[in-house]
């Protein structure tokens, strides 16, 4: 076997080495937390190659809204889908696009981008 061919090996190992991780690996995100100004829940979400963070939580029983920053222009992220409240707006129209969250009784409501490749959580609790 030529060096050539060992160094092949060792890249391709590599790289699907890489691909697995990146697709299957555990990567682990701490949830946001609302904040509250003024009687109402607030957390913001900057949409950039995804949504960080993926995941907030808010507390049951307390106006809330989540305020989703537009810093990627991507086609597929330039819609947020809220299937169970019915929600489907275009972020590209403002810089910050807000979704109101019903807090009446704990529960999760799941989010994704318009092509639903990119996904992310409320929880209310």
């Amino acid at each position: 076997m030529s060096i050539s061919q060992i160094i092949t090996i060792v890249v391709a190992i590599i790289l699907i080495s890489f691909i697995l991780w990146w697709f299957f690996g555990k990567h682990k995100e701490q949830a946001g937390i609302a904040q509250v100004n003024n009687g109402v829940q607030e957390a913001n979400i900057i949409v950039n190659g995804g949504y960080s963070p993926s995941t907030v939580i808010f507390k049951e029983g307390m106006p809330a809204e989540v305020n989703f920053d537009m810093k990627d222009s991507t086609a597929c992220l330039s819609h947020i889908v809220f299937e169970q409240l019915g929600v489907d707006k275009d972020l590209t129209k403002k810089p910050v696009t807000t979704v109101k969250i019903p807090t009446d009784k704990p529960g999760e409501y799941n989010f994704a981008c318009g092509m639903d490749m990119f996904h992310g959580k409320v929880i209310v609790k």
